[in-house]
């Protein structure tokens, strides 16, 4: 059974909806990141960035364990593992991983800076706030071009990579976005809300 480290964070929860939709078993792990449990020595000897999502596979390349921690890499692993959710070869599999790398490059990092600015930092930093609000509508639109012409988002077969944008288009109250104004998001967004994995993974873990 897989061990998962996680706690309630868009990156988290990529990997604990991808579990659900692969059908693989798997026990959670909270790691409290508001109580520094990332930076736990045992937890640092799976993720040596004291960053979650991170795994074990018991059961991982020619039978021996495998962790692994950066969202992208898991999700990859998980796809290859099962054979399901990114093809195997061909121009099919690098749509997918380009629109995978979308997210780890620029959708998931510019829309954790906007909540970081709007949300949380310590004083009101307008510039930053513009910067980071006006670059995560920029991305915004990027995807929204993408699925006006696409029923997932690296073309007509659900993917990682929806997996990947979907818990960060999940929060967007937080960085101040408003679907209505990106109808092939939206369209997108409920779609992928109505999928019953997705609901699980998403609610995991339950002491978020």
């Amino acid at each position: 059974m897989i061990e998962l480290y996680t706690w309630g964070t868009p990156n988290g929860k990529k990997i604990s909806v991808a579990l659900e939709e692969l059908d693989l078993p798997y026990t959670v792990f909270p790691v409290d990141i508001n109580q520094g449990e990332q930076f736990a020595p045992d937890f640092l000897k799976i993720s040596p960035n004291n960053k979650i999502p991170a795994i074990v596979d018991p059961d991982g390349p020619d039978g021996t364990a495998l962790a692994l921690f950066e969202s992208g890499a898991i999700l990859i692993y998980l796809a290859d593992k099962t054979g399901r959710l990114l093809p195997a070869a061909g121009a099919a599999r690098y749509r997918v991983l380009q629109w995978l790398m979308f997210q780890m490059g620029g959708f998931g990092p510019m829309l954790g800076q906007a909540h970081h600015f709007l949300r949380y930092a310590p004083e009101t930093l307008p510039y930053a706030q513009k910067r980071y609000h006006d670059e995560t509508l920029r991305l915004y639109g990027v995807l929204d071009r993408q699925l006006a012409d696409h029923r997932f988002v690296a073309g007509s077969d659900y993917s990682i990579a929806d997996i990947a944008l979907y818990p960060w288009v999940a929060r967007h109250e937080w960085h101040m976005v408003a679907l209505a104004d990106f109808p092939h998001v939206q369209r997108w967004a409920d779609m992928m809300a109505a999928r019953p994995a997705v609901q699980r993974g998403m609610a995991v873990p339950q002491s978020s």
